[in-house]
């Protein structure tokens, strides 16, 4: 027997040892490629000027060519095609990314970042006022882009894409003349999509870890001088806990023999630095805006109670003698109006629609803070900054929620070109149900951070799956009628 349990040791200590040296491996491998993105920027720069010219050409052509007909394809129509590229492809896979590798898409090959940046190079340089650097406007923009984008069927048409997509473009250079010299100042604080990308990258497996000690000894050596690095982000590295505002460009990787890319826990920075940095706006943003506002941008083509709030007004008009709101009578600019392919919108359609979408945000987002209050208070005296923690463990569902509403025009888009799978229902139940318990189980390490008392961690972390569940439901609700 004590032969057999020498053995048994020996297998596990090798296993063990086996895992440590795979571990270090992958340590090595990762350090090597912040190495390579440092050493490497010209490289990508010219990368980033090739993503640029396929970004303006696929925005720009696209609308100013006659609408396709029903007989068009993705293959053979550079509108279907670029609709793809953008709303099928890009943007789901690029929150995806967020998730798996941190900001590196705004690092290496964002065409806004890319832009602003070379034109603050040549601008003006100035420095940035006060109100530049509210920490609402990612949250305002994003609400305002979406709600924008409905009313003119963005997904759909190439001028709403061109309006957008370029206008928001056009706004970066601006910003990058205007303030900053070889800055991002565009992609840190106005950006309508930086809010989103900052809270998934905190979920990122990889980050770009400072030693601060390390750091602090790199001045002491006589006659040593500091070296030099451009964070275009504007990131403060000496202090960066977390990857939600780094890029992951590589410019800092081994500055002061202090910055490496490595690994790390997905949970890690929700759960232990997340807390230290509470921020009212992105709880908005997570709860008002990806749980809510998007899910209703999603829901409202299909939604009943849309259509009967628009039958009740419409008769209450009627019966008034206003009948210019139910004509369509504004520009396509302003709201969807496409008479030549029987696509219009009457002002009506686009006043319910923002009344829709902003009662759903409303709806969803005060029924979630409700359950986060009271797990708030359910550890103790009542916490803001622990109200806004326990509102970050809801980040994985917010963003898996609006992947799979991105995703679904995706799914639309193959099946009218005659592509369809038996395995997407079933695909989506499993990513919300993981995203699900994934962001229950961010709750209870929250809660353990919170309290020492195990009735309230459960207590805490049984309010906050209500909060879940709310989520869940009305992502859900989007797929299947639950209702």
């Amino acid at each position: 027997m004590a032969i057999v349990s020498t053995q048994a040791d020996d297998a596990l200590n090798a296993a063990a040892q086996g895992g440590a040296i795979g571990a270090k491996k992958i340590d090595i491998l990762l350090e090597k490629t912040g190495l390579w993105l440092r050493d490497h920027q010209i490289a990508i720069r010219r990368a980033q000027w090739g993503v640029v010219c396929v970004y303006v050409f696929l925005i720009a052509v696209p609308a100013f060519l006659p609408l396709p007909q029903g007989a068009a394809h993705i293959w053979t129509n550079l509108i279907l095609f670029a609709q793809f590229v953008f709303w099928g492809v890009w943007w789901p896979f690029v929150l995806l990314s967020m998730v798996l590798v941190g900001r590196l898409w705004c690092g290496l090959l964002c065409p806004e970042g890319a832009l602003s940046e070379r034109v603050s190079e040549h601008g003006r340089g100035g420095a940035m006022p006060h109100w530049l650097q509210w920490k609402g406007w990612p949250f305002l923009a994003f609400v305002l882009t979406t709600i924008y984008g409905q009313m003119t069927s963005v997904y759909q048409y190439p001028g709403p894409a061109l309006i957008v997509l370029g206008g928001s473009t056009v706004a970066a250079m601006v910003v990058g003349y205007l303030w900053g010299r070889n800055k991002r100042v565009w992609c840190r604080f106005l950006c309508p999509v930086t809010g989103v990308f900052n809270m998934l990258a905190k979920l990122a497996p990889l980050h770009f870890r400072v030693d601060r000690r390390a750091w602090a000894a790199w001045d002491k050596p006589h006659g040593a001088h500091p070296q030099t690095m451009n964070c275009a982000p504007l990131v403060a590295v000496r202090t960066m806990r977390g990857a939600g505002a780094c890029h992951m460009c590589g410019r800092c990787s081994d500055f002061r023999g202090a910055v490496v890319l490595a690994r790390r826990s997905p949970n890690h920075e929700i759960v232990h630095v997340a807390g230290d940095m509470p921020n009212k706006y992105q709880s908005a943003l997570i709860l008002f805006g990806l749980l809510g506002l998007a899910a209703g941008a999603f829901l409202w083509g299909n939604s009943a109670a849309y259509v009967a709030l628009r039958q009740i007004l419409a008769e209450k008009l009627v019966d008034w003698g206003v009948i210019w709101p139910l004509e369509p009578v504004l520009p396509w600019f302003l709201l969807t109006n496409y008479p030549q392919l029987n696509d219009t919108m009457t002002p009506l359609d686009g006043f319910v629609l923002v009344i829709y979408m902003l009662g759903v945000a409303f709806a969803v987002s005060g029924t979630a803070g409700l359950f986060l209050a009271a797990a708030t208070r359910a550890c103790g005296k009542w916490s803001w900054p622990r109200f806004h923690h326990f509102a970050q463990g809801l980040i994985p569902l917010a963003g898996c929620g609006v992947f799979l509403g991105l995703s679904s025009l995706t799914v639309t888009m193959l099946k009218a070109e005659g592509f369809t799978s038996s395995l997407v229902g079933p695909a989506r139940a499993l990513l919300l149900a993981g995203a699900g318990l994934w962001s229950l189980w961010l709750g209870w390490r929250i809660a353990q951070t919170k309290t020492e008392s195990r009735p309230r961690r459960a207590l805490a972390t049984l309010f906050f799956a209500g909060a879940a569940a709310i989520g869940c439901a009305v992502w859900a609700s989007l797929f299947w009628r639950i209702y």
